[in-house]
């Protein structure tokens, strides 16, 4: 089991969530943040004046799946989310040790629920 952290352009966050969903993943935790990479801010002008913003409004998408899920996903986040230009995002994935579904006490995989082989 895993966990993605995944940043992407909020412009993209639609595009991305209909991939998912049509993978079979409808389930993950969206977070809006602000942050930079490569890009460090960009200049912009406002009443004749130029400033920077130094950090730029991002999307986190948090998924947790099973291990075998990981490779799809990732492959669908980035046919999704790409544009080519700096500032796209990236993906994180670390292990997780557990996940209990509250509802019922089901423990690991069976408590994340979602998988491509279950479309």
């Amino acid at each position: 089991m895993k966990k993605m952290e995944i940043i992407i352009r909020p412009t993209k966050l639609a595009d991305v969530k209909e991939a998912l969903l049509e993978l079979g993943y409808p389930g993950m935790s969206i977070v809006r943040i602000e942050g930079h990479g490569q890009q460090k801010g960009k200049a912009e002008q406002f009443r004749g004046r130029e400033f920077k913003v130094a950090f730029l409004p991002k999307v986190k998408i948090e998924i947790v799946a099973k291990d075998e899920d990981i490779e799809a996903i990732t492959t669908t986040v980035i046919k999704a989310a790409r544009t080519g230009d700096i500032g796209d995002g990236k993906i994180f994935i670390s292990e997780m040790v557990n996940a209990v579904r509250i509802r019922t006490g089901e423990e690991g995989d069976s408590a994340i629920g979602a998988s491509k082989s279950r479309k």
